[in-house]
């Protein structure tokens, strides 16, 4: 049974502070430090696995934490070997190290953390009786990194510092600043092929003194004697996302100068302070309580912390970590530039996996679902830019590649599967990426509701990807339209109506028409529209109840049999992110996708146990969802032994290095991303023209609190939540006026705001 009330409410007065009150209920101090006993091992085990990443968007480092030799890797996410025809590789950029010879032995007390919500690492120990400090952030408002070494005594630093180069750059020292200028131009990674990239690139380093001496030595810069020492470096390249421009903008000595410069001026507490404000401002728009854990399980470091976790489970506040750390890394790889890629933007090897490039078929998608619903839709921006950007070039490959029965180039423009910051793309089309892509926009468009964005920018992005399936799809003798030769990514043959495919463009053609009624336009599109995708051929259930994965049930050993275990489970696509499927709206294809869940199994790659982990909390199966998480926030390979012999996925090692990095293995970012966002969903979901709150509520998060998550609409959602049953859910609607149902199991209640409002309801106004 379903009661609706009407609910004429007083205004609720609802605290925006981290770690205040919201709804009655008091939050518990949240556990946001990760926190270690060792420094990370000085190689590459060592930056994969240990070393912890600070970043600002653009730039960033992985600290490694030596006492006798500090090491900051750092990365600008635009610094790519390749060019629009050749992929090339994202590209390390250079080093900072830090030597203090003396401090390589007999330190004590040693401490290493990262503070999510300040955005600061930071290292502590005792060396002959002095304490010592180090902190280390990324400046978004300065675009520098810093890091600042400390004392509890004078004069006790004695060491030097060299800026290292990856690419041949010229060396320089004058004064107290280290300098790096060099060129891609001519560098050619092995087994490919030469590019036109003449990308230039500086980085410098502002050595900083309070008391003792300074002194250049050779390419490094020596301070002797001093009470404590700062750091400030810059880097930037040529980059500029314009392919008229050939992708180059001016040479970026003269502004890296200018921010080490204006950094290096200022006093050091306020860049940190400047810092934490402007981080804080996005990280603490969300907070998470998931119950308290044991103290002493709390009081281990983060890699023994995780290792307790993967044996016996029950450390809730380490999951609601792993939760804010997703929206960290997110906040630290995604801003101002390029989107995050497959490693987010750190990076140490010429040829890392995959190029670190952007991968279309689940990884660049996955990279951003936290954004919109865990309340950091700005950003999305970078991804949005990075589309709209390079979408020159690839309508310039699709034309190339697409004719129409007249011969002509096919509207719009598709992908391949691997691509880069140019509009190279390779290995094989993934031909929906251009409406998976166009989706993000739209979501963004749903939980934002600007319309401005969807005018402007959302719709004719849209509006594009449709046309390109306007022209491409195929009819059948009966009637219905397939996507012609697709691919259900890395698994399976190459053939019409791919399952993966044949969601992705009714996704799209639903949302085009959704866009167009809303900005009352286009009205015989959305007639042409609203045909094509009511004749698509849609999702079908197979002989042992599975979702068919293709568009004919294949008879093969593998495929189609409870023994595939791929880590690509592309055709529950319309289960998440899209919206075609659910318990509610389709019990039979989601009972379909809960069975071909069932047989893929709990294993995989980090990010495919996290896809599966958005899936179960789409079904509201919150147990299994929590399984899932169980998984893929476990020390790597805890569930390789589930899905050995013969299932068809080898690759069932993944999980979470001891840095609480995903595995996927290697590291690969995604995987972190998406458990973040599937944790969201099983909070909150809003995909059905509805709020509804708790749908996948395990028994592990009995009592808890959420504020600040977002719900399509233009809302943002709090719900507190005792021995598993809802308390109350507060609702705003901080940007425009609007009228929400609100769900919690069985029982609807319904919300009317206007803009700047709040409504608390309790869960006795839902019976």
């Amino acid at each position: 049974m379903t009661l609706h009330h009407t609910l004429r409410l007083a205004l609720a007065a609802t605290s925006l502070g981290f770690g205040l009150t919201f709804a009655g209920a008091a939050l518990a101090a949240p556990d946001l430090v990760l926190r270690y006993n060792a420094p990370a091992q000085d190689n590459d085990t060592g930056w994969e696995k240990e070393a912890l990443p600070i970043g600002n968007g653009r730039i960033g480092a992985m600290v490694f934490g030596q006492p006798g030799r500090e090491h900051l890797q750092f990365n600008d996410i635009t610094l790519w070997t390749g060019d629009d025809k050749t992929m090339g590789a994202f590209q390390p950029f250079g080093d900072v190290l830090v030597d203090l010879p003396a401090h390589a032995t007999g330190v004590t007390n040693y401490r290493r953390s990262l503070d999510l919500v300040r955005g600061v690492h930071t290292v502590t120990y005792t060396h002959d009786g002095v304490n010592y400090k180090r902190e280390a952030w990324a400046s978004y408002p300065a675009q520098v990194i810093v890091l600042r070494l400390s004392a509890d005594k004078p004069g006790r630093y004695t060491g030097s510092v060299a800026l290292t180069d990856r690419h041949g750059a010229n060396l320089a020292v004058s004064g107290n600043r280290l300098y790096a200028a060099g060129t891609l131009a001519g560098f050619v990674l092995p087994d490919q092929a030469p590019s036109t990239n003449v990308m230039s690139y500086a980085s410098q380093v502002q050595v900083q003194n309070d008391g003792g001496k300074l002194a250049v030595d050779g390419k490094r810069i020596g301070f002797t004697n001093a009470n404590s020492v700062t750091l400030v470096l810059g880097a930037g390249t040529s980059f500029v996302m314009d392919p008229a421009r050939r992708f180059e903008g001016g040479h970026p000595l003269a502004r890296v100068t200018q921010q080490v410069s204006t950094a290096a001026a200022r006093p050091v507490d306020e860049l940190r302070v400047e810092h934490e404000r402007d981080l804080g401002g996005l990280l603490k728009r969300v907070e998470l309580d998931l119950g308290p854990t044991l103290a002493e399980r709390r009081a281990l470091p983060t890699d023994a912390r995780l290792l307790a976790y993967t044996r016996e489970g029950g450390d809730p506040e380490l999951e609601a970590q792993y939760f804010q750390y997703g929206r960290y890394l997110l906040t630290a790889s995604s801003r101002g530039s390029l989107p995050a890629n497959l490693q987010g933007l750190w990076n140490n090897s010429y040829a890392p996996p995959w190029n670190a490039d952007y991968h279309t078929n689940i990884n660049v998608q996955m990279n951003y679902w936290p954004a919109e619903v865990t309340n950091l839709s700005e950003l999305a921006e970078p991804f949005f830019g990075f589309v709209n950007g390079l979408a020159p070039v690839w309508r310039q490959q699709t034309a190339q590649e697409f004719k129409g029965k007249d011969g002509k180039p096919i509207r719009g423009w598709t992908l391949r599967t691997e691509s880069n910051p140019f509009g190279a793309m390779g290995y094989l089309w993934n031909k929906t990426g251009n409406a998976w892509y166009a989706q993000h926009f739209w979501e963004h468009y749903a939980f934002t509701r600007d319309e401005r964005f969807l005018r402007e920018t959302a719709y004719p992005m849209m509006k594009e990807a449709a046309a390109f399936w306007q022209d491409y799809l195929k009819v059948l003798p009966d009637g219905r339209l397939v996507a012609p030769q697709g691919w259900s990514p890395e698994h399976g043959p190459v053939e019409d109506g791919v399952a993966y495919d044949q969601q992705i463009v009714w996704d799209l053609f639903n949302n085009t028409v959704e866009a167009a009624g809303i900005l009352d336009i286009d009205p015989e599109l959305r007639a042409e529209l609203t045909n094509m995708r009511d004749r698509l051929a849609g999702p079908r259930i197979g002989s042992w109840g599975q979702l068919l994965e293709w568009l004919d049930e294949k008879h093969d050993p593998v495929l189609d049999t409870p023994h595939d275990t791929h880590r690509h489970v592309s055709h529950l696509f319309a289960l998440f992110p899209g919206r075609q499927i659910g318990p509610v709206k389709t019990p039979e294809l989601a009972a379909a996708a809960k069975r071909t869940l069932e047989a893929r199994g709990d294993a995989g790659t980090g990010w495919s146990m996290a896809w599966k982990m958005a899936f179960w909390a789409r079904l509201h199966d919150g147990e299994r969802a929590h399984r899932m998480l169980r998984g893929v926030l476990a020390a790597p390979g805890a569930r390789a032994a589930e899905q050995g012999g013969i299932f068809s996925e080898h690759n069932n090692a993944g999980g979470t290095y001891p840095n609480l990095l995903d595995a996927h293995p290697p590291f690969q970012i995604d995987g972190n991303f998406g458990a973040t966002a599937a944790m969201a969903e099983m909070l909150v979901q809003s995909h059905a023209g509805e709020i509804q709150v708790l749908p996948g509520l395990p028994k592990a998060w009995a009592t808890g609190s959420v504020k600040g998550l977002r719900a399509r609409g233009g809302f943002e959602v709090d719900i507190v939540w005792r021995k598993g049953l809802l308390k109350n859910v507060t609702v705003r609607a901080p940007s425009n006026d609007g009228k929400v149902k609100l769900r919690y199991g069985a029982w609807v209640t319904e919300v009317e705001l206007k803009q700047g409002q709040s409504r608390t309801v309790s869960a006795s106004l839902f019976k």
